[in-house]
């Protein structure tokens, strides 16, 4: 009988009519929706039907336990698990590990009517063949199931394919660290860090310190809202895990081929150690575990031997639960105001001929590496780490932006790439409003896909030393796992994508397709993706006749685009969307993707502010920072105010510098208004301007200024507005002065003010 089915089943692919004049069960092309996309992949016209009667051989205990892996998802599927034999070459699914350690992670798979035969480089070879494999099931349950004939040589681009998760801030059970790990493995990442201390909270037990577990891991509110709210729950949190914990949890991971990396911080973020023992701080304390999300001043003491001595004891527990190479140590966002006035921290920079408090942390993260080196282990550091002297063996996270990652490789350091704009999943990933709670920034799907983890800075050469990349999933607005869940996928799968496949093998729009078919194996492990990557969404541009239009697209497959211009929701009886919505008034223009009728995910809603200036020639003085620059300076004067949550693409962000902008009328006409918005988001190192500037010109050269603004009183968005009187010009200037240096005391002190500015209003 199966030879039968097998016989239907070839024709099918072929695209042929089915047996006994019915029609059978089909291959559409297109179905073999791998993510991420193995570097050589061929279909053939074969396939192999998976019943009760097929066997798998595995001649080896790494290999059974991956056989074990492949039939728990099997089961899921199907109801039941396929035999694990050490022989066999018929109706068989046959895993073979060679020692190959050129490329240990890379594997062949092939599929015939016979078998389906696996050979990995390695165990974890195998282990990515099978879940490769996986991908090529059905997605939907059956008692039988057809696998396509295909032939795959596959390896990963990069070395280091990690996802990053704060346990500090939100703590999250065994459980459901397994099933994070579990998804890692499932896209083929093979680094989990394991963020697990942090001002607010110390979440792993260290026996010759039992006051980190009693005092250290727990607080007495968390913030609720906003960090500029300043509002609390009044709620006593905390947990850690235990060793046994841990141990289950490496255990766990090896066992799916992923390497934990511990991270514990070291010398800034330490606040919660420092309340457990107060002696380890400048100051003595006394000190409270974190409430309140930032930056704390109160760090380790760099002048006190009995820190050094207190960490090295942490370390050598941390280093018996933890078989990684790579041990992360910190080194990020450590105030050094209290170093500046501790007589031990400026004896210590004395003793040691440091010219600074950069130097001393150098000194500091020179001195735990030299500890952990003697242990056999290499550190790992966030690219503070470079200021003042890289440490010799240090590898270097780099977040703020490529420069560090840049800088490391230029020193022949290797180099972990994790910029905030392409791989901070604590980023919005929508600009709609209804959006939860996040930390601000704006990171779509899309936008992780167009990653290149090379800087182009580089030279052949030195680029060999990025060793790979990873998305950071920090926890203050992430209190439960739905919400860890939805801001992880599928922007993992697409990081996934970016760190596996052959660059030259990219592209989006086929990811999103294979992403169509993938997200129902997200399903079956359900897990709360979001799923904005197949809403409606739209584009305000320039519509080249001195106006804007709205481009609106989807991609779902079957669904159909209705809009309204008049704020009413859209129905399938509204105006179906065949080309771009002209925006010749202000309004609000809302979309919706239909599918059979149904609205599928979130609408499209925007208002447009219409005003004389929008769509005009605008020119910037300066550029706005990287992290915070829209696409084109048309964003100024595009008809949308950016929103309260900065997270729209809309903001021009300049950090610790000033914003000029002018704008050039059709022609020399009256003006009764200008305006500009801006944040003042102090909490976010957001600054209000010290003043704003609005000047008039009849040639773009002599200028005079028409209003003037220097308070901004408003939590939030500043809404800058001056109603004139009599004044005539073509062109309008805007200069806005930042705050300059962020003031002790208050988060990120000593840091340039961020100055963010949208919507340049003219009528």
């Amino acid at each position: 009988m199966k030879n039968v089915l097998h016989l239907c089943l070839v024709a099918a692919f072929a695209g042929l009519w089915g047996c006994s004049g019915t029609q059978s069960v089909t291959a559409p092309k297109g179905k073999v929706s791998i993510i991420p996309m193995p570097a050589s992949i061929s279909e053939k016209a074969d396939s192999f039907l998976l019943d009760k009667q097929t066997i798998i051989v595995a001649n080896n205990e790494g290999d059974k336990k991956t056989a074990a892996l492949f039939n728990a998802w099997l089961k899921e599927l199907t109801g039941y698990e396929l035999a694990v034999k050490d022989q066999g070459d018929k109706n068989a699914i046959i895993l073979h590990t060679a020692n190959d350690t050129t490329n240990a992670e890379g594997y062949t798979l092939n599929t015939d009517h016979n078998s389906v035969t696996i050979n990995g480089n390695s165990g974890a070879g195998t282990f990515y063949g099978v879940q490769t494999l996986i991908q090529l099931l059905p997605v939907e349950k059956a008692h039988a199931l057809y696998i396509p004939g295909v032939s795959i040589t596959d390896a990963p681009r990069f070395a280091y394919r990690g996802m990053h998760l704060d346990v500090g801030r939100h703590f999250f059970s065994v459980d459901f660290i397994k099933k994070y790990i579990d998804l890692l493995a499932m896209h083929k990442m093979n680094t989990f860090h394991w963020h697990l201390t942090e001002d607010q909270g110390w979440r792993i037990e260290i026996k010759k310190y039992p006051r980190l577990q009693e005092i250290a891991s727990k607080r007495k509110e968390t913030m609720a809202g906003r960090y500029a709210d300043n509002k609390y729950d009044g709620k006593p949190y905390g947990g850690y895990y235990t060793q046994e914990q841990v141990k289950e949890v490496v255990k766990y991971a090896a066992d799916h081929f992923v390497t934990v990396i511990p991270e514990i911080e070291m010398p800034g973020h330490s606040l919660a150690a420092l309340t457990a023992y107060p002696n380890l701080g400048c100051t003595g304390g006394p000190y409270e575990v974190g409430t309140h999300w930032g930056v704390y001043d109160d760090v380790y003491c760099a002048g006190n031997d009995s820190v050094f001595l207190f960490l090295q004891d942490v370390l050598d527990e941390v280093l018996e639960l933890f078989p990684s190479k790579y041990i992360h140590i910190g080194g990020d966002e450590c105030p050094k105001v209290r170093w500046e006035k501790c007589p031990k921290c400026q004896a210590r920079m004395k003793q040691e001929g440091l010219k600074d408090e950069h130097a001393l942390q150098s000194y500091f993260i020179h001195r735990m590496e030299k500890y952990l080196n003697s242990k056999g282990r290499q550190i790992i550091g966030w690219d503070e780490i470079l200021e003042g002297g890289l440490a010799p063996n240090a590898t270097v996270m780099s977040w703020r932006g490529i420069e560090g990652g840049i800088a490391a490789a230029q020193q022949k350091h290797g180099v972990i790439m994790t910029p905030g704009e392409y791989c901070y999943f604590d980023h919005y990933q929508s600009k709609s409003p209804n959006e939860p709670l996040a930390i601000g920034g704006f990171l779509p799907v899309s936008q992780v896909y167009s990653y290149e983890p090379v800087p182009t800075e580089l030279s052949p050469e030195e680029g060999k030393y990025i060793k790979g990349a990873q998305a950071n999933l920090w926890t203050e607005y992430i209190g439960n796992t739905d919400y860890l869940e939805y801001m992880a996928y599928p922007r993992a799968c697409a990081l996934a994508e970016v760190l596996w496949s052959p660059k030259d093998k990219r592209n989006y729009d086929n990811f999103v397709d294979r992403l169509k078919v993938h997200v129902k194996r997200l399903d079956l492990k359900k897990v709360n993706y979001a799923k904005h990557v197949f809403e409606v969404t739209g584009k305000a541009v320039d519509n080249g006749k001195g106006g804007v239009e709205v481009v609106l697209a989807a991609k779902l497959d079957g669904g159909k685009i209705f809009f309204t211009t008049d704020s009413t929701a859209p129905t399938p009886q509204a105006t179906p969307y065949t080309q771009p919505v002209q925006i010749t008034k202000s309004g609000t223009v809302r979309a919706q993707v239909f599918q059979d009728g149904k609205p599928f995910g979130g609408e499209y809603n925007q208002t447009f502010l219409f005003h004389k200036g929008i769509a005009k020639k605008v020119t910037l003085a300066t550029a706005p920072d990287k992290s915070h620059s829209p696409a084109s300076n048309f964003i100024l004067v595009n008809g949308i105010e950016g929103n309260a949550a900065y997270n729209d693409g809309e903001w021009f962000g300049f950090k610790g510098g000033d914003m000029q902008a002018i704008v050039e009328l059709d022609s020399l006409q009256d003006i009764h208004l200008v305006g500009i918005n801006t944040i003042n988001a102090k909490g976010d190192w957001i600054y209000p301007p010290k003043q704003v500037i609005f000047s008039v010109s009849d040639d773009g050269k002599t200028f005079k200024e028409v209003y003037k603004q220097n308070t901004f009183t408003q939590q939030g968005i500043n809404k800058v507005r001056g109603q004139l009187q009599q004044v005539r010009g073509r062109f309008v200037k805007v200069q806005m002065q930042n705050f300059g240096k962020i003031p002790a005391g208050a988060a990120g002190a000593g840091n340039g003010a961020w100055l963010f500015a949208d919507e340049f209003i003219i009528n």
